[in-house]
């Protein structure tokens, strides 16, 4: 059952969901899934390797105090300089991305505050392996796995306002989604416009290396209701920490990429309420 306010943030959600992902610059296509799940507790399916996670890291949960929520926009400065050791073990993987239909640029971890890079944390929790969590407050998402561990991802979170908490299920996954904004943001944003043509589902942008959606998108439902939020990827991976988006969830394209061949379609989405 949802929170009240769950119910009134989903009955403003068809005129602010759509802008998911958006903040200034865009350009994506359906594409049909094509890696295989991997079911959790199981051996990677034959011909396959195991996923790759960053060093684990162990700490209780809620240790890490959250940083304080950071302006819309362009790079920001780090709050103290980062360990140079740390840029070296997550090298491989933020790098480049090959074989995709668009190129998918290394991550400048230089402008990432280390603590939203993924990594395998002590998450003792309820919820089954293969949950994910969602903590808006702290900027991070949870994979739930065995052990009372989880694979943690800094995420960036919907404005003050457009924020939203219950539970949902990933109803379908796309590659390289198409984007549909609103008819009163083109409204707005006339220069917008020039970005858009007729797809099969409207007007929209399709997917590509400028899709304010990223590489990825999972699509959240409740039923057979449509949620229209979105854990999906980004142009802008210097925005993960902060505040920045219209009510969705989005992650480096690399993690968003790498949550995407772990979560199967119906996995469990449970996103956390404010504290306090």
């Amino acid at each position: 059952m949802l929170k009240p306010r769950t119910m009134l943030t989903f009955a403003i959600a068809g005129s602010v969901a759509l802008l998911c992902g958006w903040t200034s610059d865009v350009s994506a296509q359906d594409c049909n899934d094509r890696y295989p799940c991997q079911a959790f507790g199981r051996p990677p399916l034959p011909g396959t390797q195991p996923l790759p996670v960053a060093p684990p890291m162990f700490a209780p949960y809620g240790a890490q105090q959250p940083e304080p929520m950071l302006p819309p926009g362009g790079p920001r400065a780090l709050p103290q300089a980062a360990d140079p050791a740390t840029f070296g073990r997550y090298a491989s993987l933020y790098g480049a991305v090959g074989g995709e239909p668009f190129p998918i640029p290394a991550v400048d971890l230089s402008r990432i505050d280390p603590q939203f890079l993924r990594r395998t944390v002590s998450y003792p929790t309820g919820e089954p392996p293969g949950t994910i969590v969602i903590d808006p407050g702290s900027r991070f998402l949870y994979l739930v796995q065995d052990g009372g561990q989880a694979i943690r991802y800094g995420v960036g979170v919907g404005r003050e306002g457009f924020g939203w908490s219950g539970t949902a299920n990933v109803r379908e996954k796309r590659e390289w989604p198409d984007w549909y904004p609103p008819q009163e943001m083109i409204q707005r944003q006339p220069d917008l416009r020039r970005q858009l043509t007729e797809l099969q589902s409207g007007i929209g942008m399709p997917g590509g290396p400028r899709n304010p959606l990223g590489a990825r998108a999972l699509y959240l439902w409740q039923g057979n209701k449509d949620t229209l939020y979105r854990i999906h990827g980004t142009v802008e991976p210097w925005t993960i920490g902060s505040s920045v988006s219209s009510g969705c969830i989005r992650m480096i394209n690399q993690d968003v990429m790498d949550l995407y061949r772990r979560a199967p379609v119906n996995a469990k989405v449970v996103v956390l309420g404010s504290r306090g």
